[in-house]
């Protein structure tokens, strides 16, 4: 063996590597041949787990109860009752104090977890061998990382057997067969159990005055110099909110603000991503106002109240110029019909994503033109993902023709667009000249990167699918894919990946021809 392979460290990055490129079997051979190889390659491949069941089958075999020779059966699913899936059987007897410690030497590697119930399903006669077993001490002493989706009731009390106290990030995803009080007495207990956590993410939680209480008893309870991520789906008491906006690391937030509102003065200095949930009035944006947000990154918003009025607008003006230049994502969903002012968004000239979402139930509000389009596109030149209003309704109004070739001159970087467009002007751009206008005297640029469009319900003139498919082409030669509703518009995506089939073979031709 070569002298450099006597060096841990060079070890360790080595097995590393090759279970990073999904090489486990070499690692094992590697473990198996050489001593030196063993607890190196032991800690690469238990470092990380996405299911529960590989460190249960460390125990002896005649620990498990068996079917067929097997340690799963199949447990009917009641909902939907015409499936089924394999769940890990119970423990015959419970393992002995030797074969705990064994399986303890594959336990202690583990840093990171992932659990799905559903995938993952587990006996909970197994649950109650290992809670006797781990009345002491943690089962995984080091585990650093834990996600748990699709939380289920049998599995909720025993979530405190898969924590430790070097426990720092926590992910927990509930159902609604919950129960309130049980999901609240855990996340109550989460601080006890791991008391230096730095990220907690809790989703699909119960609006319930039982979990606001939990939720804010937790972050109250939490090392505030060390937590850096709150993303709960839960209201908070104002003891909690008062904690919250002032919290001098934190870089991510998730809120959930119900009713008329008042936040205190926030201060969050590191904040990058912050992500609110809104029923009411803007009251809580005043907040924000001369806030210091040089880092904030994602923005993104989510509002069902009536009273949205002109929330770009509001957010425009509490934000700083420090956060202009830094805002890369903005994100807002409402389902009501709204009409934003677009021209409070000209002073982000750094945004890669907008998404801004609103329904067209009672009413196409889109009122998307040229002019705000190109504004738009001289504003932000780096945009990557530009997606106005709901799905394209059949209403015949939006940005033209023009609109989109100055789109794709200016944003080069583009590579998805849902807007509500007019394909007649596309039409009638190819019916009156034999190549497209140029849009400010310049030529359309070729290297536009457009490979998504969501087009919805646009509605075409008849049986010009192909020619809309052509003109497309020529403003963004690199599309590859057409969302619709509207069956018109199949003819144009057909067109649109018949074209990228000859083009792959022709480039693939003459990569071919250049190297013989």
């Amino acid at each position: 063996m070569h002298h450099c392979f006597s060096v841990d460290e060079i070890i360790r990055v080595f097995v590393r590597e090759l279970v990073a490129s999904k090489a486990k079997a070499t690692v094992v051979a590697l473990a198996c041949c050489c001593k030196s190889f063993e607890e190196p390659a032991l800690d690469a491949l238990w470092e990380t787990q996405n299911r529960l069941t590989p460190l249960l089958k460390c125990f002896p075999r005649d620990v498990w109860e068996e079917e067929d020779g097997k340690f799963v059966s199949f447990l009917p699913v009641v909902n939907p009752p015409t499936l089924n899936r394999l769940v890990l059987k119970a423990f015959k007897r419970i393992p002995t104090k030797e074969e705990w410690t064994h399986s303890q030497k594959y336990a202690r590697r583990m840093r990171q977890l992932k659990v799905d119930t559903a995938e993952d399903p587990i006996s909970l006669d197994i649950f109650l061998a290992l809670q006797l077993r781990t009345a002491n001490d943690p089962w995984l002493p080091n585990l650093e990382s834990f996600e748990c989706a699709k939380v289920t009731e049998p599995f909720l009390p025993f979530i405190h057997l898969l924590l430790s106290p070097k426990t720092t990030k926590i992910e927990i995803n509930s159902t609604e067969d919950c129960p309130t009080v049980a999901v609240g007495s855990t996340i109550a207990r989460l601080s006890k159990l791991c008391p230096d956590l730095e990220f907690i993410t809790l989703s699909h939680l119960p609006r319930h005055p039982v979990i606001t209480e939990a939720v804010s008893e937790l972050l109250l309870a939490c090392n505030r110099d060390t937590l850096q991520g709150f993303q709960v789906v839960s209201p908070l008491t104002p003891e909690a909110r008062d904690v919250v906006y002032r919290l001098p690391n934190l870089v991510g937030l998730w809120a959930v603000i119900q009713g008329p509102t008042s936040l205190p003065t926030v201060a969050l200095p590191n904040l990058t991503s912050i992500y609110v949930e809104c029923d009411g009035d803007l009251d809580w944006l005043s907040g924000f106002r001369g806030g210091s947000f040089e880092k904030l990154d994602s923005a993104y918003f989510s509002s069902e109240s009536n009273r949205i009025g002109d929330f770009l607008g509001e957010f425009e003006s509490v934000v700083t110029t420090s956060s202009q230049n830094t805002l890369s994502r903005l994100k807002i969903f409402t389902s009501r019909s709204w009409n934003p002012n677009y021209s409070s968004l000209l002073s982000f000239n750094q945004l890669k994503e907008v998404e801004i979402q609103f329904s067209c139930e009672d009413g196409c509000p889109s009122r998307v033109g040229d002019d705000i389009i190109m504004s738009l596109a001289r504003a932000m030149p780096k945009l990557e993902i530009l997606q106005l209003g709901g799905i394209p309704c059949r209403i015949p109004i939006g940005v033209t023709v023009n609109g989109l070739i100055g789109l794709a001159r200016r944003c080069l970087h583009l590579s998805k667009l849902r807007v509500h467009f007019q394909a007649t002007s596309l039409v009638e751009a190819a019916t009156s000249a034999k190549t497209l206008p140029p849009s400010d005297g310049e030529p359309i640029a070729q290297g536009c990167a457009l490979t998504d469009l969501e087009v919805g319900k646009i509605p075409i003139p008849a049986r010009s699918g192909s020619t809309v498919a052509h003109i497309l082409l020529q403003i963004f030669p690199r599309i590859l894919n057409i969302e619709y509703t509207n069956p018109e518009w199949k003819t144009v995506a057909e067109t649109v990946k018949y074209f990228r089939q000859i083009a792959t073979f022709v480039h693939r031709t003459g990569e071919s021809a250049h190297h013989v």
